[in-house]
């Protein structure tokens, strides 16, 4: 079944982070590898993004990789020996940007993708739709300049207006458009654009700075790959980011739990789907509490007239570290017995 056609009656689901800590199949490998190492090598990476999808049944596999790449391919020193990620320096001062380097050429770097997409394809039935995914400019941005998209963000929004920002970007955007295009080039059937720090913008600075880098973004690699479908998340966003964003490159708006998805898909033209939108913390409910909360919601959805051939079910943001794993598999089983029409 793919996410996009050829659906029959059956509603489609996959988690952002399906394949992760709280699994087991994951922590097995984790336990011979480190995380780097999982996502440069293809094979690890392959069998990473494959656990889930054999275990859980989800009608899509998302690539096993990180968004943050692109900053170790900048010069930024991206490391996860302590866990979480961490960069040598950060983009503290207009200055900084004279430090960004490109290490090597772009298909070289990400070339780990590629591969990994490829065997990917390979391995996983036709009917599995296959998702690579990228940062969105602001996100990857704000981890350059502040180390995560925590806190108040006070220098990440200057650098909107001492020019960080834009130098940043001049140099990121080419990576990124590389990146989605190997992977697409590969065998991803769609690539996500993950924006998880646009909710800390106002919407007057998402429409000046964020939307025009995403839309030219966006157009340059739907000339590439017209048929590769391309995924907008972001997070702590409301309608008023959504009416913003220029649609027309655009096939699917992923968006939180603070969303309500019949105002949000309403919002959008017929060509494009919505994504979401439980959640994550209600899979650590009892199982039969999680089970009645999810049939509830589902049901609300259907009574205020949500199109369910235009929606692709998952969660909010991703599965949480400790996540029982009968909870995915249940909740999984019991979206894909919603019945579209």
């Amino acid at each position: 079944m793919g996410i996009f056609e050829n659906r029959g009656n059956t509603l489609p689901v996959w988690f952002m982070r399906q394949a992760g800590r709280y699994h087991s199949h994951y922590q097995n490998i984790k336990k011979d590898s480190d995380f780097m190492t999982m996502c440069k090598n293809p094979e690890l990476a392959c069998e990473v993004t494959l656990g889930p999808i054999q275990d859980f049944g989800f009608n899509a596999a998302i690539l096993f990789s990180d968004l943050l790449f692109p900053l170790e391919q900048m010069g930024l020193g991206l490391s996860y020996k302590s866990g979480p990620p961490t960069l040598e320096w950060h983009l503290q001062s207009p200055a900084d940007i004279q430090k960004l380097k490109v290490t090597q050429p772009s298909k070289e770097f990400y070339d780990f993708q590629g591969k990994a997409c490829a065997l990917l394809r390979e391995r996983l039935p036709k009917d599995v739709t296959l998702i690579g995914f990228v940062g969105a400019p602001f996100t990857l941005y704000t981890y350059a300049v502040e180390g995560s998209h925590a806190g108040n963000l006070v220098s990440a929004k200057k650098g909107l207006f001492d020019g960080r920002f834009e130098a940043f970007t001049k140099l990121l955007l080419p990576e990124l458009l590389e990146e989605m295009s190997i992977q697409a080039s590969n065998g991803a059937d769609a690539v996500a654009l993950f924006d998880t720090a646009a909710g800390e913008l106002c919407v007057q600075d998402y429409k000046e700075f964020i939307i025009p880098k995403i839309t030219d973004l966006l157009a340059k690699f739907k000339a590439r790959h017209p048929q590769t479908k391309v995924i907008y998340y972001s997070k702590h966003t409301q309608a008023q980011f959504v009416r913003a964003l220029d649609l027309k490159n655009i096939d699917v708006i992923g968006v939180d739990w603070r969303c309500d998805l019949v105002e949000i898909q309403k919002l959008l033209p017929p060509h494009v789907y919505v994504q979401g939108n439980l959640d994550p913390a209600w899979l650590h409910l009892p199982g039969e509490l999680l089970e009645k909360k999810a049939s509830a919601y589902y049901q609300d959805l259907r009574e205020r007239g949500l199109d369910f051939n235009r929606w692709i079910a998952g969660l909010g943001h991703g599965v949480l570290i400790q996540t029982p794993e009968e909870n995915v598999r249940n909740l999984v089983k019991l979206i894909q017995k919603q019945k579209i029409s």
